[in-house]
């Protein structure tokens, strides 16, 4: 598109000082753009641009500044005249070293040549540039020692990120006084030689510091804390010991003027200790990440006063004690994982005001008493909530299927109660993906925002991917009943874990409609019948679990489950028959076929004795004439009774089998003996409804039988 000298030709005659080009070109960069000889100003970043840097714009004499940042440029650095002021070619794929010639550009206030594919050691010249005001080099693969010359006459530096160099070490004496006082200064993943740099506590201006992965060990230096606080904080992923008390707190009215939100990264290191209640005068403070050390105690209640933090994470320590009540002050909190701790008691009540949390992570603690209702009612902006492993009791609130935006459920190893809630069809944050567009992030992309979740029969940690999982957890309760059909219609559930309750029933015959199921487990139940063929269209399946219940028939085949072979899927399941399983179907009895006689025969055994009790009763009451007044109907004697006793045992035992084709008895008898018979199939009838319904219903309407049609009377 820029590849034409005609237009380069024409631009130049009218002396062309500035050219801004961005996200809207692509090819090479034409060697004809040297012939724009007053070129001032070259802005073409952002684009598609391939192929190395021409040498005839490095050569324009009045160019001062460069952008051609985030392109595809390859090549090494060429080399620049000496006006320039401002380079930047960052996140392009440029390589070899950076150029000796770097240090004659006497007026280079800004240089950035971050995420690139450079090599080799930092040039002693860059030294030189006592205008340089900022110095950016960043995830290459730069090597060797950086040593005081380096910085030898950089008094103007205010921005210095060497990060993701891995093989570049700073070694620099312990009583190295710098020229420079930085704003900005970012060592991580570099090696720092002599341990915790002391020359910072010289920097009286530092605004954001950070050298996580940096390979320093051993305490924060006690002088740490005398230095004015430092807004961003990031000393993750050490190997720093001991308390928290010599973070920097010597105060610093600028603060309040920084950009970024104000953080505290400390996550994987040792620290020890309790959480210092100096942090809680950190008003501003947005992200506070204590994960992963060791840390005890309790929460300090004044913790309260930090009523801009947006994510506190303290999981993963040694932190005891209930949750103050305090903690619902702070009312921007979106993020609050305090899993892996010692913590006790119920959830305070005043939780209820964090109606902004999107992720609630008290997993593997100890806390006990019921899931509250208003989880359900009040913090219905929840995306993760995981109550996993504690000593919660009661069942299932309703209220949590107003969580609509919930994706990850996670209620396992509790002692929950009752049955699973039908109306989780309503979850619809797991029937749709739209989580992108719900989630916010308050915390830095560096922050790890990681998920334990048990996936595949195994506890995985997701980090930056756990957006996109869906996951429902109700594993090891004490839950009975059905499983819900409408627990189906979560169409976008990653994983579904039911396993180790008192489950009863079938699996839905609908389990096919949850398309994106990859782990499945319904084992150590009680379900029975048959498993649904419909399971053979989860394509994405990889872990199934279907031992130690009550299943039986034929194992579907077809598609996914085909690769599953593992016969320890369907252990337990004694009338289970077909691969992987070792017996074959020929030779498999249907379970209920035997349990089938034996209801038979229990209820023929059942109706026997239903109808001797009614001729012990008869028998034994007294036969007399008598008028009933108000039904004006004839009472049948003594022997009649008997006599229809004898028709009903006879038609019991005979069925139709004592009958012509016109349903008239076979030997001779009168039209009284016909109609008892008749009678007699009533009461029959009734007596199985009585048996197989045995609820109140059935009762009251043998019940209602008996007084409007007595078995001793006729019209």
């Amino acid at each position: 598109m820029i590849d034409s000298p005609k237009n380069i030709s024409e631009c130049s005659h009218y002396a062309l000082e500035y050219m801004e080009l961005r996200d809207c070109l692509s090819g090479r960069i034409p060697e004809t753009l040297g012939r724009l000889g007053n070129l001032r100003h070259l802005d073409l970043s952002q684009n598609g641009l391939t192929g190395s840097i021409p040498e005839s714009v490095t050569g324009l004499r009045f160019l001062q500044v460069v952008y051609l940042y985030e392109n595809q440029l390859t090549g090494p650095i060429p080399e620049f005249l000496g006006n320039l002021t401002q380079l930047d070619l960052s996140s392009n794929q440029l390589n070899g070293s950076i150029p000796e010639s770097l240090g004659k550009l006497a007026a280079l206030t800004d240089l950035s040549v971050e995420s690139n594919l450079l090599n080799g050691t930092i040039p002693v010249s860059v030294g030189k540039l006592a205008k340089l005001h900022s110095l950016l080099i960043s995830n290459n693969s730069l090597e060797g020692t950086v040593i005081e010359a380096h910085f030898a006459n950089l008094s103007m530096l205010k921005y210095l990120d060497t990060s993701f160099n891995t093989k570049l070490t700073f070694n620099v004496s312990s009583g190295w006084m710098p020229p420079f006082q930085l704003i900005v200064l970012y060592l991580s993943s570099c090696n720092i030689s002599s341990g915790f740099p002391q020359w910072l506590r010289n920097q009286r201006k530092v605004k954001e510091l950070v050298l996580s992965n940096a390979k320093i060990s051993g305490p924060l230096p006690t002088w740490f804390r005398k230095m004015p606080i430092i807004p961003w904080l990031d000393l993750s992923h050490k190997k720093l010991s001991g308390p928290l008390t010599n973070l920097p707190d010597g105060g610093n009215d600028e603060v309040f003027l920084f950009e970024s939100d104000p953080t505290i990264f400390l996550q994987y290191n040792t620290f020890s200790g309790s959480i210092p209640r100096s942090l809680c005068r950190r008003t501003y403070l947005r992200v506070l990440q204590l994960s992963k050390n060791m840390l005890s105690g309790k929460i300090p209640k004044c913790v309260g006063n930090l009523q801009a933090l947006s994510t506190m994470r303290l999981s993963s320590n040694r932190l005891s004690g209930v949750i103050p009540s305090s903690i619902g002050l702070s009312s921007s909190l979106s993020w609050l994982s305090l899993n892996d701790n010692n913590f006790i008691g119920e959830l305070p009540r005043e939780m209820v005001n964090l109606q902004g949390l999107q992720v609630l992570d008290l997993g593997d603690n100890k806390f006990s008493g019921k899931i509250p209702k208003w989880i359900g009612e009040k913090l219905i902006a929840l995306v993760v909530l995981r109550l996993h492993k504690n000593n919660f009791t009661g069942r299932i609130p309703r209220s949590l299927c107003k969580n609509s935006n919930l994706q990850i459920l996670d209620l396992a190893y509790n002692n929950l109660t009752g049955t699973i809630p039908r109306c989780v069809g309503k979850l619809n944050g797991m029937i749709e993906s739209h989580i992108l567009s719900r989630i916010t992030y308050p915390f830095s992309m560096n922050d790890d925002k990681n998920v334990i979740q048990v996936m595949k029969g195994v506890d995985l940690e997701y980090t930056t991917i756990w957006v996109i999982v869906y996951n429902m957890d109700l594993s090891s309760n004490k839950l009975v009943g059905e499983i819900p059909v409408e627990l189906t219609t979560l169409s976008m559930l990653v994983g579904l874990n039911l396993s180790n309750n008192h489950l009863s029933g079938g699996i839905p015959m609908s389990i096919g409609n949850m398309m994106n199921l990859e782990t499945l487990d319904f084992s150590k139940n009680e379900l029975g019948g048959r498993i649904p063929s419909s399971m053979a269209a989860l394509n994405f399946l990889s872990h199934l679990n279907l031992s130690h219940n009550n299943l039986s028939g034929q194992i579907p085949t077809g598609n996914q489950l085909q690769t599953l072979t593992d016969p320890s899927i369907y252990a337990g399941n004694k009338y289970l028959c077909g691969p992987p399983l070792s017996n074959s179907c020929s030779n498999h009895q249907d379970p209920t076929t035997p349990k089938k006689i034996n209801e038979a025969s229990d209820e023929q055994t059942m109706i026997w004795l239903f109808y001797v009790g009614i001729i012990c009763g008869f028998a034994t009451g007294r036969g007399k004439s008598c008028q009933d007044e108000e039904r004006k109907r004839s009472c049948i004697d003594p022997p009649e009774y008997m006599l229809s006793m004898i028709v009903l045992l006879f038609s019991f035992s005979c069925k139709e089998g004592c009958l012509d084709e016109r349903n008239e008895v076979i030997f001779n008898t009168n039209t009284k003996v016909k109609s008892l018979l008749a009678l007699a199939y009533d009461v029959k009838a009734l007596a199985f409804v009585w048996i197989r319904s045995r609820a109140k219903w059935g009762r009251n309407l043998i019940w209602n039988f008996w007084v409007e049609n007595p078995l001793y009377c006729t019209m």
